[in-house]
């Protein structure tokens, strides 16, 4: 009887962790160990607001990476004008998944960014005058990326940031986010 009870606790051992090693996620794109790269466009920004926005990002590990954005207005809006005619954005994003650098992410970032200030003149003329304003804002984003076996990325984001600078600026919080599209390689 002991033999027999000795064999089934075995068999039932065997089998629970043969589920167990079943069950473990593994990489669905085991090619992506070997990409550290992307390029990416913000589509969003592009077709809404007349924004040329690309960004870089390295993949230091499945679970993070650091990159840098450039947006350069490409009409001149006066409306749009006033909350960024330019900026390069520096980030670093923590991934939440399973898999290689994809998923839910968190971001912060830091950026440098102009635009123009419409200000009164108390020097006797009593008109408004615009200038252009360089400001440097910190902030965080939220977002997720998703990738394809060939290497294709989409993305979506949201984020604000708080400027930092003690001009008296009239833009005191800026925003970061879009829908990207980009390859990684």
């Amino acid at each position: 009887m002991k033999k027999y009870t000795l064999f089934i606790c075995l068999f039932v051992s065997g089998l629970a962790l043969g589920q167990e090693a079943a069950t473990e996620k593994t990489p669905e794109f085991p090619q992506d160990v070997n990409k550290k790269h992307e390029v990416k466009i913000n589509g969003l920004n592009l077709l809404a607001f007349e924004w040329l926005d690309v960004s870089y990002e390295y993949l230091i590990n499945e679970e993070s990476s650091f990159g840098i954005a450039g947006l350069l207005a490409i009409n001149e809006s006066e409306v749009l004008n006033y909350y960024r005619k330019s900026s390069l954005t520096s980030f670093y994003r923590r991934y939440f998944s399973n898999y290689y650098a994809r998923g839910f992410f968190v971001e912060g970032f830091g950026m440098l960014h102009t635009y123009e200030n419409e200000t009164f003149d108390f020097n006797g003329s009593g008109n408004y005058r615009q200038e252009d304003q360089t400001d440097f804002a910190v902030g965080i984003s939220i977002g997720g990326k998703f990738t394809t076996k060939k290497g294709f990325t989409a993305e979506i984001y949201l984020g604000i940031g708080r400027n930092l600078g003690g001009n008296n600026s009239s833009i005191e919080a800026v925003g970061r986010g879009g829908i990207s599209l980009g390859y990684r390689f």
